[in-house]
């Protein structure tokens, strides 16, 4: 039996309600539970299933339980006891790796495995946390969150920019939302690419069905336009190295658009780079890509370069970084099984 909630202040004044979907219209019957796992990053079924215990779960405007099906259209809506991370941003002393610092911006090289800025499932430990500890008076964008004009995946290595004041933060924010500045990438994928350069101008949506990743969708009155020009950098055998240019910086541009054209980056999880998708069938050789995974445990893909115009002094700035360790010494092996083979 489901409860109607007439009011959300019924329910416990302590919690906060970190999240809400709309049902698409193609929404096949699905288990609220699983709905929000794939929705919510980091999500676990048994927080669920606790908060949907507690009547914490609500489909349009009734608590329900974890089996309740999501249909066409509802309005879902989760609550959890942890406030959202403008109540949780603490500072943490946590090495930074400063590339650039001037009275307007730094620029940050940021190692795999560190979250960017707090969220579910990551309240403690990112790079912002260490940002506010190291750089006091951060402005703040129009999500809260000091500093920040761009991100990057958590598992993805390479350079960000922050901004120190108010109008540095207005500049960058408009040169970003302008896509007139320059962010190079490199990344390791499966396959030998026919064309070794080329465009890629496919709309972004939110997966339809795992709303944790983006998919491509040939109806250009939905999603968002996004661009990526690549080139092969070299080629070994089963994989290769190219170079990404952003044109548009959407959430996981490079990885929708690769995994599209039939290349998924190497050991990326979420689109399916994380499976042997090409080469032999012997085990040596699924030995060898599986200790690849374990010496790269992560999408190979690495922010390389970051341009933009100075906000205060008007001058072009380009910063270049070296490829984290992890993926030269992946790339490494792949080119010495390549000589043998």
């Amino acid at each position: 039996m489901m409860n109607k909630v007439s009011n959300i202040d019924d329910l416990n004044s302590e919690l906060f309600e970190h999240f809400q979907f709309k049902a698409d219209k193609g929404q096949e019957p699905l288990r609220v539970d699983k709905f929000l796992m794939n929705r919510i990053e980091n999500a676990t079924r048994n927080k669920i299933q606790k908060a949907a215990k507690k009547g914490y779960i609500l489909i349009n405007d009734f608590s329900v339980k974890p089996s309740q099906k999501v249909k066409p259209y509802d309005y879902v809506r989760v609550m959890f006891s942890h406030p959202p991370y403008e109540n949780l941003l603490e500072p943490e002393n946590i090495s930074l790796d400063v590339v650039f610092e001037d009275q307007d911006l730094i620029i940050v090289n940021k190692p795999p495995g560190i979250v960017v800025h707090p969220g579910h499932g990551n309240y403690s430990g990112t790079l912002l946390n260490g940002l506010i500890y190291h750089f006091q008076n951060l402005p703040n964008n129009e999500q809260g969150r000091p500093g920040l004009v761009h991100r990057i995946d958590k598992d993805t290595s390479g350079l960000l920019v922050v901004a120190k004041t108010e109008s540095a933060m207005t500049d960058l924010a408009k040169q970003f939302f302008l896509k007139s500045t320059k962010r190079v990438y490199n990344a390791l994928v499966w396959g030998v690419l026919k064309k070794k350069s080329g465009t890629i101008d496919k709309n972004l949506m939110r997966d339809s069905k795992n709303r944790l990743i983006m998919s491509v969708t040939n109806q250009p009155e939905i999603g968002k336009r996004a661009i990526t020009h690549y080139k092969v950098v070299r080629e070994f055998n089963y994989v290769s190295l190219i170079e990404c240019k952003l044109e548009t910086g959407r959430t996981h541009q490079i990885r929708a658009h690769m995994k599209h054209i039939g290349h998924p980056i190497f050991n990326d999880i979420r689109y399916g780079g994380d499976k042997i998708l090409k080469g032999t069938v012997f085990n040596k050789y699924k030995q060898f890509v599986e200790n690849c995974f374990k010496l790269l445990p992560r999408q190979a893909l690495h922010a390389k370069t970051i341009g933009f115009i100075h906000p205060t002094t008007k001058k072009e700035m380009v910063f270049d970084s070296n490829l984290p360790t992890d993926l030269t010494n992946c790339i490494e092996k792949w080119k010495n099984y390549s000589n043998k083979v």
